[in-house]
């Protein structure tokens, strides 16, 4: 007899109260069993369903910033601050003054590059180029161009981690580059749970995880160098008042990270201004 038959059997057997109680003690047991079931399903599938925090900022500083610059990438190092301007014909690299936004150094990049990401590493300066799949190295000292390195697909946005490039494409995709020989020893694909994020922008690395601006959006997206998971969004909206926009491209994209005093400055393509912001959690 199976066990079906077993428990029919049972049931026929016994009063309405003793039926009821049965059926009640195999429904508890039912849902223990569901249960552990559940918990031991692996981290990744348990973490698709938790919440991810949105959290707000709070503005500490504002400084000017050129009107005209495309920012493509933004970098801090030593009271400087690094920018990679876009567009072709107007491409650059430049160092800042990050408190009156005065251009200290500047290197033209000539068509028909549109240049694109940056980040500096051993004293040296990496910058993209959007679609020629050609990147720049630069003396971060001088801006003397002493190399360059080619990649595969459009060039976004660029970061490292101490040792390797990080390098956004425009997908939900980051590849990680060694720095000496630029092939790719890591892919980690992005995903809020099961959404995969995509047009992926400029990047900084901060804190151990990845901050990223999020092409025409007014978020942050923070990302574990690691699995690629999202750990949480920054929203900045209403961060550069309206009537500071001026153009459908003039939107949120640069984000720079000073190691040293833990500050962290944002600002976007064509913005007036630069801010310095805290997060608040």
């Amino acid at each position: 007899m199976t066990l079906l038959a077993s428990l029919r059997l049972l049931l026929k057997s016994v009063g309405s109260s003793a039926r009821l109680m049965l059926v009640i003690a195999l429904s508890l047991n039912s849902f223990s069993c569901q249960t552990g079931a559940n918990a031991n399903l692996p981290v990744n599938k348990a973490m698709e369903t938790a919440s991810v925090p949105t959290y707000s900022y709070q503005i500490l500083n504002v400084w000017p910033h050129d009107p005209d610059a495309f920012t493509q990438g933004l970098e801090f190092h030593n009271g400087k601050l690094f920018e990679s301007t876009g567009q072709e014909g107007r491409s650059s690299l430049r160092s800042v003054d990050p408190e009156t936004g005065r251009v200290l150094k500047k290197v033209d990049v000539p068509p028909p590059f549109f240049a694109e990401g940056i980040t500096l590493l051993n004293g040296k300066i990496y910058q993209l180029t959007w679609q020629h799949q050609l990147g720049f190295i630069y003396d971060s000292e001088t801006f003397q161009k002493t190399g360059q390195f080619a990649y595969e697909g459009e060039g976004w946005g660029l970061t490292n981690d101490g040792h390797s490039l990080i390098l956004s494409d425009g997908t939900n995709r980051l590849r990680f580059l060694d720095p000496d020989s630029f092939k790719v020893t890591k892919t980690i694909a992005v995903a809020d749970g099961k959404n995969p994020i995509n047009e992926i922008n400029e990047l900084e690395y901060v804190r151990g995880e990845i901050y990223a601006n999020i092409w025409h959006s007014d978020k942050i997206v923070i990302i574990s160098p690691q699995t690629g998971r999202v750990a949480g969004w920054i929203d900045l909206t209403g961060l550069l008042p309206p009537n500071d926009v001026h153009n459908e491209e003039a939107v949120l994209n640069g984000i720079a990270y000073d190691e040293q005093t833990a500050r962290l400055f944002v600002t976007g393509k064509l913005w007036p201004k630069l801010f310095e912001i805290k997060i608040r959690r």
